[in-house]
C-alpha cells in the first residue's frame, strides 16, 4: 500500500519556493517513474553519469533536452519496430518498448558535456563547473600596522 503525501499545506504562507515544491513532488516515486531503468554514478569529483537501459531505442528516437537546472531524457519509438512479419505474433513480450519520458534535477553549475548511446545504454556525462568568482580564494595576511587613509581637513 502506497500513501500520498500532500504538500499543500506547507506550501500555502510561502513565496517563490516553486522549485522546492517541484522536488518534493517528484521524490515520490509512481509506477511510471520506474522506466526505464537508472543508473547514477560519481565519476570524479565533479564529474557524474547516468546510465539509462534503453534497450530497443535507436539514437534517432531519443532526446536530450538541458533546460535551466532540469535535464529532460525522451524516448519513443518511431513507427513499428518489432521485426516481426506478418504471419507471426508474440508469445511473450517482456522488452518493453513504451515511449518515456524522464526528468534528472540537476543542481547549480552542473552542465551536460555529452551522452552516449552503446549496447542498449544511453549514457550521459554531467560535470559541475564553478565559476572562478564564486570558488574559494585564498586571501594574503600582511603584518605591521594596519594603513588607515587620512582624510584631508
Amino acid at each position: 500500500m502506497r500513501t500520498t503525501i500532500d504538500f499543500a499545506p506547507l506550501f500555502r504562507s510561502t513565496v517563490g519556493f516553486d522549485r522546492l515544491t517541484r522536488l518534493l513532488e517528484q521524490a515520490t516515486p509512481t509506477e511510471e517513474q520506474a522506466y526505464p531503468p537508472y543508473n547514477i554514478e560519481k565519476t570524479a569529483e565533479n564529474a557524474y553519469r547516468i546510465t539509462l537501459a534503453v534497450a530497443g531505442f535507436a539514437e534517432d528516437e531519443l532526446e536530450l533536452v538541458a533546460h535551466e537546472n532540469t535535464l529532460i531524457i525522451k524516448g519513443k519509438q518511431k513507427g513499428d519496430n518489432d521485426n516481426t512479419g506478418a504471419n507471426s505474433a508474440f508469445l511473450y513480450r517482456g522488452i518493453a518498448a513504451r515511449a518515456f519520458e524522464r526528468r534528472f534535477q540537476l543542481a547549480d553549475h552542473v552542465q551536460v558535456k555529452g551522452a552516449n548511446l552503446a549496447n542498449g545504454l544511453l549514457q550521459v556525462e554531467l560535470v559541475r563547473e564553478i565559476p572562478e568568482q564564486l570558488k574559494p580564494r585564498r586571501v594574503a595576511i600582511s603584518t605591521g600596522a594596519p594603513q588607515i587613509e587620512q582624510k584631508a581637513a
